[in-house]
């Protein structure tokens, strides 16, 4: 208990400090050059009328400012390039011009708009049905699968229903309510040693889930539900968790694919640009987008494969203020700067890939993400 206790106070301490600074280089010009640029394939999207899965991509933070940023530090490539369509999506919730990720990831769950940092549920407080419930309502698979803490505010809003994302043992506990087939994510911290002495693990189990905490240990599960929370807290730096993202985003695909022969539902979400979008660190907000990238590489080229997979990729809303002021892209080397720590209410790209790809065109609300995603897999 008390070693859980040090370790989140620690892991609090540590993403203050470059808050605190990141105010001190504000519209200043930040270079970055990128290391090891990757080479990026042509992924030729599958076209056709059926849309048997549906697999949305959420760049936590993510705005046309930083994907062209990235592209810029790769040397003018990117697999997200591969999508042949492309739409914009206006992100405002109720109560605020400027929204956050609890009510702009509501909006992407569940196709409404709620008020600033509710995680699930609509203006009024009540529950905001998910894409993730839809689809298990509709005999459909679906799951989620991300890089930050399982009671961050994205990954809540697919799986939860809580009126304040700050009340974070609550949102984790919600977890055993959850209708998702397949949660890969970090967090361990609130799943034990909890202040209600609840063992989120054991109350899982009790309802069918399988436990992994680690992703060699999801290598081994083919069937059956699946809970795995890998890290106490985030995952660690892309540096060190190497293509954590890709490996559980492609081990949830496998086990929804084998068990779902109607079709499956996937949430997949970059979750720290966010944080570095905050902290105003450009190294390492290009590092987690090019993370990011690499992901949507991978999962494009199972869908191209599959024939019956939609890919949708956006943004809950923009971080940082983030422009593009100079650079080389033949050097790889990018020149930004940040306009703010907060979010802004810029609009955020939508890219398609797939069967249905063509309904993700035009200017629209974020809830019209959901929307399609529903009409396109039929969901009641």
């Amino acid at each position: 208990m008390k070693n859980i206790k040090t370790i989140a106070l620690l892991l609090a301490a540590a993403l203050m400090a470059p808050a605190a600074n990141a105010e001190k280089g504000r519209d200043k010009e930040l270079t970055y050059v990128m290391p090891q640029p990757y080479d990026v394939p042509v992924i030729v999207s599958p076209k056709g009328d059926k849309v048997k899965n549906v697999i949305l991509m959420i760049g936590d933070g993510m705005s046309l400012a930083h994907i062209a940023s990235a592209w810029s530090a790769n040397h003018g490539k990117l697999y997200l390039e591969n999508a042949p369509v492309v739409g914009l999506s206006k992100t405002w919730c109720l109560n605020k011009l400027i929204t956050d990720s609890g009510a702009g990831g509501t909006a992407l769950a569940s196709g409404k708009k709620t008020n600033y940092h509710c995680v699930g549920v609509d203006g009024e407080g009540k529950a905001a049905k998910s894409l993730v419930e839809y689809a298990r309502d509709n005999g459909l698979g679906s799951g989620i699968a991300v890089t930050c803490r399982l009671w961050d505010a994205t990954p809540g809003d697919f799986c939860c229903h809580i009126y304040n994302r700050d009340d974070e043992d609550d949102v984790m506990a919600d977890y055993v309510n959850c209708k998702a087939d397949v949660v890969v994510g970090p967090g361990w911290s609130k799943m034990i040693g909890r202040k209600d002495g609840r063992n989120l693990f054991k109350e899982l189990e009790a309802k069918g889930y399988q436990t992994p905490r680690s992703l060699d240990e999801l290598d081994a599960i083919s069937t059956g539900k699946v809970f795995c929370v890998t890290d106490s807290f985030d995952t660690k730096l892309p540096a060190e968790r190497g293509d954590y993202l890709a490996r559980a985003a492609l081990k949830a695909i496998d086990i929804l694919h084998r068990n779902n022969p109607n079709g499956f539902f996937l949430m997949v979400e970059g979750s720290q640009l966010d944080d570095y979008g905050h902290f105003n660190d450009l190294a390492m907000l290009m590092e987690e987008t090019h993370d990011f990238d690499r992901t949507i590489g991978a999962i494009y080229e199972w869908a191209a494969k599959d024939g019956e997979t939609l890919v949708v990729v956006t943004a809950d809303h923009e971080t940082g203020g983030l422009t593009l002021v100079d650079g080389d892209k033949e050097e790889g080397r990018i020149v930004c700067k940040f306009s703010t720590g907060g979010h802004s209410g810029t609009m955020v790209p939508v890219y398609a890939f797939g069967p249905g790809a063509e309904n993700f065109t035009g200017i629209y609300e974020n809830t019209e993400v959901a929307n399609r995603i529903m009409q396109l897999l039929n969901l009641k």
